[in-house]
């Protein structure tokens, strides 16, 4: 009985579920950029905004937050190179909470950068799953989730 409430049968849903997150948080990360990547100007708004919350080198660390999440958000759609990707979107991450919550920003408004974070070391020590060009190149079975 103990068993049947841990519910195994799930765990046959976990590459699906790895391969939601990567498609839905990819998807979500380059739409997230693509207006500062394409639009000269949506970049400049942004160095303003990271100018505003004290960021150092706010024209070198926006471009470099913007390409580094699309690269990730490139990364994760087909789960290629899945655990770098992880650790770069963590971090990236990181740094946009430690910029936003010495300004009164509330909880509501740190959980999506935080849970940004959170889901980067999701993928960084997890990986991809079996779903993904990782399992598929690497030639293993990924580990169980």
């Amino acid at each position: 009985m103990l068993a049947l409430l841990q519910l195994p049968l799930l765990r046959l849903l976990a590459p699906v579920a790895m391969l939601s997150l990567r498609l839905y948080v990819g998807w979500f990360l380059i739409v997230g950029v693509w207006d500062n990547i394409v639009y000269a100007e949506r970049m400049k708004e942004f160095e303003g905004f990271l100018q505003t919350l004290n960021c150092p080198m706010p024209e070198i660390a926006a471009p470099v937050s913007v390409w580094a999440q699309f690269a990730v958000g490139v990364l994760l759609i087909p789960g290629l190179f899945t655990r770098i990707a992880g650790i770069v979107l963590a971090i990236n991450f990181i740094v946009a909470v430690l910029l936003l919550a010495p300004t009164g920003a509330s909880e509501r408004d740190l959980f999506p950068p935080a849970i940004l974070v959170f889901i980067g070391a999701v993928f960084a020590t997890l990986g991809a799953g079996a779903l993904s060009l990782d399992a598929l190149l690497g030639g293993k079975k990924p580990p169980q989730q």
